[in-house]
């Protein structure tokens, strides 16, 4: 996307409104048993411009980049905002903010792979683990690539111009015992595009050994039995807790909606052990696998401290919603293409690391699971889960055990999070988030491991 020289039209842009150049990049690659069966490369981008107008939103967009569709949607905005406009009894002020200036560019700087050095790579994978490992029955390997680029100007007089690529590589493999599959896989990758990831196959075989070790002990592995057990959830899988079971409870669009987290604001939702955080961009000065410095209504991104100490301290706004409520709006109001509306929408959502080791939480059980991997899952506003679990073992006196076969766990994020006895003091991040709230979005997730009750799902 050549970048546009938007500044120029500001003066067109009544208060309050939103201009945005946007366009998405896609390749993708998927490599099953040794064949190529897929090899995808698509882009899609435009204009829209959002104007706002005693209380209403009106939105335009169009497919092409041009100075004269640029200015014939900003008028079809304006237009639109005022049309529903009359339709409201009770006008409202326009949106006023700071004017924020913030350029980002995590594009690599690498010299950039043909596609067949692309291919080539995959192959040499699938060779290394068919030789390797050949009582393995398939073999998958995905290579997905994302760029976003996204140029922003606001009537206020701000503008963020962000270039974001990431690349997720992901291997599975399937193992048989009896005539029943096995399967297990893991992701690599995270912010960057593929140079930045993908080296020589000498680089992944540790990480290719340790998933066959695993998925070795889960084919010799036993079935969960059902009940309602002590757990440690790893990182992935408290991560996704609190991304889908309570971070949506959270976003004050659902509050609006009746979600259950709009009675609880400063009050005990959680251990006093638990506190919650949706990042914009970094912790700890590393930067996060969906860093929004400027959010797609032109708001400077910081951190939403939702829950400290086991007390609910905010939700996640937009403009629109941070004024109903009389809150902080810490820019979460984010878009997926071009000819999308902002949505409020989490960033980087995660747990933050208590003080004990993952060591001294598995001696801490006597009987129970430590859950390592999440392969699906679905949760709503009344903050109640379940998620499948490809990747876990049986607690025995204090001791790992054996593996176990797929299982779920479920139950209500709130009871759950109260249950936390212990937290790890490592911090982990899962890079291949996509949330599909109305619109996907790439996002964030991770934190520490902890120690909670769950109900887990039998054979």
């Amino acid at each position: 996307m050549a970048k546009q020289d938007l500044s120029q039209y500001v003066a067109q842009m009544k208060p309050y409104c939103e201009l945005r150049v946007q366009e998405n990049r896609s390749f993708s690659m998927v490599m099953m048993n040794g064949n190529l069966v897929r090899n995808d490369k698509s882009s899609t981008g435009g204009v829209s411009a959002r104007a706002y107008k005693d209380g209403c939103f009106g939105f335009s967009s169009q497919a092409e980049i041009s100075d004269e569709t640029i200015r014939k949607v900003v008028d079809q905005a304006w237009e639109n905002a005022k049309f529903l406009a009359s339709k409201k009894d009770h006008p409202q002020e326009p949106f006023k903010s700071e004017a924020v200036h913030e350029t980002k560019d995590f594009s690599t700087q690498k010299e950039r792979w043909t596609q067949e050095q692309i291919t080539d790579y995959m192959k040499s994978v699938d060779a290394y683990i068919q030789d390797t490992y050949p009582n393995l029955v398939s073999r998958l390997i995905v290579l997905s690539c994302l760029e976003m680029e996204k140029h922003l100007v606001t009537s206020d007089g701000t503008e963020s111009y962000l270039l974001w690529p990431r690349t997720v590589f992901h291997i599975g493999l399937t193992a048989e015992k009896d005539g029943e599959p096995c399967e297990l896989g893991e992701v690599y990758g995270g912010i960057g595009q593929l140079e930045d990831h993908l080296t020589t196959v000498e680089d992944i075989k540790a990480d290719i050994d340790a998933l066959y070790q695993s998925l070795m002990l889960k084919n010799e592995g036993v079935h969960a039995v059902a009940g309602y057990h002590e757990v440690i959830l790893d990182a992935n899988l408290a991560g996704i807790l609190a991304h889908e079971a309570f971070g949506h409870t959270v976003e004050a669009d659902l509050v609006r909606n009746g979600s259950i987290a709009g009675d609880y604001l400063e009050k005990q939702v959680a251990s006093p052990l638990v506190s919650l955080i949706d990042f914009a961009h970094s912790y700890n000065g590393d930067l996060l696998p969906v860093p929004i410095f400027v959010d797609d209504e032109g708001v400077k991104c910081q951190d939403a401290p939702i829950i400290q100490n086991g007390i609910l301290k905010c939700f996640m706004h937009n403009r629109d919603s941070a004024r109903e409520f009389g809150h902080e709006n810490y820019g979460n109001a984010r878009a997926w293409q071009y000819s999308d509306e902002p949505l409020i929408r989490m960033r980087n959502t995660a747990i933050l690391p208590g003080e004990s080791t993952l060591e001294e939480m598995i001696a801490s059980i006597e009987d129970g699971y430590y859950f390592k991997k999440t392969s699906n899952g679905q949760a709503d506003t009344t903050g109640e889960f379940m998620f499948g679990v490809s990747e876990g073992y049986e607690i025995k006196n204090g001791k790992l055990g054996k593996a176990i076969k797929n299982t779920t766990i479920s139950g209500r994020a709130f009871d759950v999070l109260s249950s936390v006895t212990m937290v790890s003091n490592e911090m982990k991040w899962t890079a291949a988030g996509m949330c599909g709230k109305k619109q996907p979005i790439p996002v964030g997730m991770g934190g520490p491991a902890i120690k909670c009750k769950i109900n887990v799902g039998g054979k």
